[in-house]
C-alpha cells in the first residue's frame, strides 16, 4: 500500500514541477522582451498548480514532500517571475527604486507561502489568511496581458496604477485579511457557501460574455472583496 500511494504521489509532484518549469519559462521570456509570452506563461503556471492540489486529492497521495515543492515552485512561478515581469516591463526605468518595488512581489509572496506552511494543520479550510500568493500572480499577468501593447508599453492611465498595484498586492499578501478558497461544487458546499458559489458563478459567466476581456476586473474585484469584508467585519465588531 506504501508503495502504491509513493507511486501516486509523483502524478502531482509531475505537475508541480510542470508549474516551477512554466515559471522558469516565463523568467527567459521576460528576459528576451516577450512579455506576453512571460504573462501567459504564468497562467500555465497556475493551472498547473491547481491541477497538481486536484491529483493530489483524488488520489490520495498529499505528503509533506509535495507541500514542501509546491511552496518553492509558487514562489518561483509566482514570485519571482511576476516581479521580474513588472521590473523588466516598466520598473527598470526607476534604477533602484525599481528594483525595490519588484522585489516587493517575491519577498511577500515567500512570507505569504512560509506562514501557510507552518499554520497548514488546523487551518480553516474555507478561508485564506492574506491573499494567496497565485491570485497575486494573475493580477499582475493579468494586467500585463490587458493594458501592455508590444512596442510602445503601457498607456499614460495604466502607468500610473503599476507601482500602487505593486505594494497593495504585496501588503495584502502578509496581510491578516482573509480570502475565500475555491469552493467544491457540491451540495454541501453550496448550502454552506452559496454567496461564494454565485459570485464563481457569476465571473465565470462574465468571462464567456467578455470572451476573457474581464479577467483582470475579476482579479481586481477579488482582491477589493477580501478589504471591504475585513473593513465590514471590523466595524461591525466595534
Amino acid at each position: 500500500m506504501t508503495k502504491i500511494r509513493s507511486r501516486a504521489s509523483v502524478i502531482p509532484n509531475l505537475f508541480t514541477a510542470m508549474n516551477m518549469f512554466c515559471g522558469f519559462l516565463s523568467i527567459l521570456n521576460a528576459s528576451q522582451g516577450k512579455f506576453i509570452y512571460a504573462a501567459w506563461l504564468i497562467i500555465v503556471a497556475a493551472i498547473f498548480d491547481a491541477l497538481d492540489g486536484m491529483v493530489a486529492r483524488l488520489t490520495s497521495s498529499t505528503s509533506s514532500l509535495g507541500v514542501q515543492l509546491d511552496s518553492l515552485s509558487d514562489v518561483v512561478s509566482f514570485g519571482v517571475a511576476p516581479a521580474f515581469l513588472v521590473y523588466t516591463t516598466y520598473l527598470n526605468q526607476m534604477d533602484i527604486w525599481g528594483i525595490i518595488i519588484s522585489s516587493l512581489l517575491m519577498i511577500a509572496g515567500g512570507f505569504r507561502l512560509a506562514r501557510f506552511n507552518v499554520q497548514l494543520i488546523g487551518f480553516d479550510k474555507n478561508f485564506f489568511v492574506g491573499l494567496p500568493i497565485p491570485t497575486s500572480a494573475m493580477t499582475v499577468s493579468t494586467f500585463i496581458l490587458s493594458f501592455y501593447e508590444p512596442g510602445t508599453g503601457f498607456g499614460s492611465p495604466e502607468v500610473s496604477f503599476i507601482i500602487p498595484m505593486v505594494i497593495i498586492l504585496s501588503f495584502l499578501m502578509v496581510s491578516r485579511i482573509k480570502y475565500d478558497t475555491f469552493p467544491n461544487l457540491s451540495f454541501q458546499e453550496i448550502r454552506k457557501r452559496p454567496f461564494t458559489i454565485i459570485l464563481a458563478l457569476a465571473g465565470m459567466i462574465l468571462l464567456i460574455i467578455t470572451k476573457g476581456n474581464a479577467v483582470f476586473y475579476i482579479f481586481v474585484l477579488f482582491v477589493l472583496f477580501g478589504i471591504f469584508r475585513h473593513i465590514f467585519y471590523m466595524i461591525s465588531k466595534k
